[in-house]
């Protein structure tokens, strides 16, 4: 009876693996908006979209934008290696939404970082990213605040091309 006391106030103390604590090392960058986390998989970074490393169906999305198929590359590499210098061997901490998971099986989340800085919102401030406004999720409308200084400030996919 006491050890079956002991393990129920053990069990009491720990802290359960929900959306607010769930940890993991990042192992991977697969591109802009996915990463690998080890004893999770995949993770697809929530509320954003970035382009793709390759011609893809999904560059007609940044035409309405007048961003030519090479600038999407250059760009995609370069958010690549940001989140490479940023979380690549660290440990991060996933925040979820109302969906876990999408279509693909990968797991949806919000990546903070050990300083507490949030992945994908850095990513949309250095215009790596664009919000995935398809969908409604918790932060959503600071996102857009963020898409829209970024194209303010022309960084990123906004930064104008230099003429002449």
């Amino acid at each position: 009876m006491r050890l079956f006391l002991c393990l129920c106030l053990l069990l009491l103390t720990l802290q359960p693996a929900t959306a607010e604590n769930l940890r993991g090392k990042v192992t991977w960058i697969y591109d802009g908006d996915t990463l690998k986390v080890a004893g999770v998989g995949k993770v697809r970074l929530i509320g954003i979209d970035a382009p793709e490393h390759a011609d893809s169906d999904r560059d007609r999305f940044y035409r309405r934008w007048n961003i030519p198929p090479a600038r999407l590359r250059k760009i995609a590499a370069a958010g690549k290696r940001f989140q490479i210098r940023t979380v690549k061997g660290k440990v991060v901490r996933l925040q979820f939404d109302r969906e876990r998971k999408d279509k693909y099986g990968r797991t949806l989340a919000y990546v903070i970082l050990p300083d507490g800085r949030m992945l994908n919102r850095l990513l949309l401030k250095k215009g790596y990213a664009t919000v995935f406004r398809r969908y409604d999720f918790k932060f959503k409308d600071d996102f857009l605040k963020i898409e829209k200084k970024a194209r303010k400030q022309q960084v990123g996919l906004w930064k104008r091309p230099q003429s002449g």
